[in-house]
C-alpha cells in the first residue's frame, strides 16, 4: 500500500478545503491566462486557419488538452490529426503541427516538430521557455508563463508539477476556437453534424 493510500483513511477533506483549493486554481488560471500575449495567440489562430491539414503533438496532460482542442477545430471544419493516432497520415509541405510543451524541450514533442520542420511544415507552439528548443522551431510561438512542471518550489504557483499550465493551455486553445468561430457565420447546429456520433 502507499503512503498516500495509508493516509487516505486519515484525511478527512471538508468543504472549506475544496472552497480553498477551487479559489486558488481559478485566481492562478485567471492571473496567468491574464498575462498571455493576445497577439501571440492571434498570430497561432492565424496559422491554424491557413490552407492545409492540421496536426496536434503534445505528452502527458497537454498532450490531452490538444487533443481536447483537435476535436473543437474538427468541429468547426477543419482536417485535423493527432500524432500517434494509427490513422494519422504524414505530414507534409503546407499542413501546421500544433504542438505543447512546458519546458519545450520535451523529446518526443520536439523531435515531431523537427519531423515537421524537415518535411516543410509550419509549426505554431505554446511554451513556458522563449529560448527553448520547440520554440526556437516554430513559426509561431505562445508563451504561457506558468511553472514547468520541475519547477517545484516555484513562486508562480502553489499548484503541483505542470498543472497551471495545461489549465491555461486549454483556457487558451477554447479562447483560439471561439475567436475562429467567431468570425463566422456558423451556427452551432451546423457544427454539431460533425461531433462523433459512434460514441
Amino acid at each position: 500500500m502507499t503512503q498516500a493510500a495509508e493516509a487516505g483513511g486519515a484525511v478527512k477533506v471538508v468543504g472549506d478545503d475544496i472552497a480553498n483549493n477551487l479559489s486558488l486554481v481559478r485566481d492562478e488560471v485567471a492571473d496567468t491566462a491574464a498575462k498571455v500575449d493576445p497577439e501571440q495567440v492571434a498570430v497561432l489562430a492565424r496559422q491554424i486557419v491557413q490552407p492545409g491539414r492540421v496536426f496536434v503533438a503534445g505528452a502527458g496532460r497537454s498532450g490531452l488538452v490538444l487533443r481536447m482542442a483537435a476535436m473543437r477545430l474538427m468541429h468547426f471544419g477543419l482536417t485535423v490529426h493527432v500524432a500517434g493516432d494509427t490513422t494519422t497520415p504524414a505530414i507534409a509541405a503546407g499542413d501546421l503541427l500544433l504542438v505543447a510543451s512546458g519546458s519545450g524541450t520535451t523529446s518526443g514533442v520536439v523531435k515531431s516538430a523537427e519531423t515537421a520542420k524537415k518535411a516543410g511544415a509550419r509549426i505554431a507552439a505554446f511554451t513556458t521557455n522563449p529560448d527553448s528548443p520547440l520554440a526556437g522551431l516554430a513559426d509561431a510561438v505562445v508563451i504561457i508563463p506558468a511553472a514547468q512542471k520541475t519547477d517545484h518550489g516555484s513562486h508562480i504557483s502553489r499548484q503541483y508539477a505542470g498543472s497551471l499550465f495545461e489549465q491555461v493551455l486549454f483556457v487558451v486553445t477554447e479562447a483560439v476556437f471561439q475567436s475562429l468561430w467567431d468570425h463566422t457565420d456558423v451556427e452551432a447546429e451546423e457544427l454539431w453534424t460533425r461531433h462523433a456520433n459512434l460514441e
